[in-house]
């Protein structure tokens, strides 16, 4: 009897349940919240447009018998571009002055005619008509040597057109006329070369019209403008707003703006698109956090703040606006504490963490009054 009380004993013994294991503590990564002068910027995408576009055309008709560049060749103004075949224009010249001798010969001569019927008609030996008949001839080949002069400067001025130069430092497109081709004067659906101007060059944006007053409020010098390309996010340039549309898109409810950018190592490119960051002024003191440790929930958005005893609380914020990697956050932190930004998928409020052995334990601070 004793013996089965005491194997009774020991069973019950045997069958007590064990003490429940403690969770293991989650790895996370994490950053402080900080306190620091933020942009307050407006971001919008943008296209480069060329600060200014020149059609080439000939002002005269010929041959084209040269070209001095290569398509895409970065060209300065009064480069060469084009040689019109100037031998027409250069016989042109030689007549017109061959012809202003002539009458320039006969007109001197005309003139001493007049000069001299003049006294006779002053000594009454030469009648009236006779003089002014005289004096007429005169005035009409001087006429004639003017005109001549004229065709010598037309002449002249035809034989420069021949030769075509760069009329602004640019870059040249595609070719749209060979060598050898006949040549239009002033031709519009012919032009031979278009040239874009890319320093300096324009980044053409819209915003939404409601932003209009908050831009007004400074002058279009001061206000900052940052270019960014579109796949990688590097930076492109920074240039200044020089425009502002007279009128909101009733369509869309956007204005447009344009900014200009020195563009000196032609990192924007005409046609290209890219990100626009507007900078309107600069916020001292703001709150901020990584963008990674920011979490969107039913409620809105929060963080896990890490506590003195490595356990996580859920902190409702709320958001000014977000700026690249960084927001802004109105309140629910303080400056000093610090958030996760890595692994919130594993945790909950009470959640005990892990942080790697290099970074330093969470600084305590107090919470903020908007957070209680």
């Amino acid at each position: 009897m004793i013996i089965a009380l005491g194997a009774a004993a020991l069973a019950l013994s045997c069958s007590k349940p064990a003490a429940p294991k403690t969770a293991p503590a989650v790895p996370v990564v994490a950053a402080a919240v900080v306190q620091k002068t933020m942009p307050v910027e407006l971001r919008a995408i943008g296209n480069v447009l060329a600060y200014s576009t020149v059609s080439v055309l000939s002002q005269v008709e010929g041959t084209l018998t040269a070209i001095h560049f290569a398509e895409g060749q970065a060209v300065r103004k009064g480069d060469p571009l084009f040689t019109i075949d100037p031998r027409p224009f250069q016989l042109q010249l030689e007549q017109a002055q061959a012809n202003l001798a002539k009458d320039q010969a006969q007109a001197d001569n005309a003139r001493r005619q007049a000069d001299r019927y003049g006294e006779l008609f002053k000594q009454q030996l030469a009648s009236q008509d006779q003089y002014e008949q005289v004096k007429a001839n005169a005035d009409a080949l001087a006429a004639t040597a003017r005109a001549d002069q004229a065709a010598i400067d037309r002449a002249k001025l035809d034989l420069d057109y021949s030769d075509i130069r760069s009329p602004l430092d640019g870059i040249t497109g595609k070719l749209l006329l060979h060598q050898g081709n006949l040549v239009k004067a002033d031709d519009p659906d012919h032009p031979l070369i278009v040239i874009n101007q890319i320093e300096p060059i324009y980044v053409a944006f819209s915003v939404p019209g409601n932003q209009l007053s908050t831009i007004q409020r400074y002058p279009l010098q001061k206000i900052s403008v940052r270019a960014f390309a579109s796949e990688t996010g590097e930076p492109l340039g920074e240039g200044t707003l020089a425009f502002v549309d007279n009128t909101v898109d009733t369509t869309t409810g956007t204005i447009q703006l344009k900014a200009v950018f020195a563009n000196g190592r032609h990192t924007l490119w005409p046609g290209r698109f890219v990100n626009v960051a507007m900078t309107l002024t600069t916020q001292a003191n703001a709150v901020v956090v990584p963008a990674a440790a920011v979490q969107n929930g039913q409620t809105g958005s929060y963080v896990f703040v890490i506590k003195p005893d490595l356990t996580v609380e859920l902190r409702p914020i709320v958001i000014d606006r977000t700026v690249g990697a960084e927001v802004v956050v109105q309140r629910g932190v303080a400056p000093g504490e610090r958030v996760v930004t890595d692994g919130q998928l594993r945790l909950v409020a009470g959640t005990k963490i892990e942080l790697p052995s290099s970074a330093p334990a969470a600084t305590p601070a107090p919470r903020p009054e908007s957070a209680k």
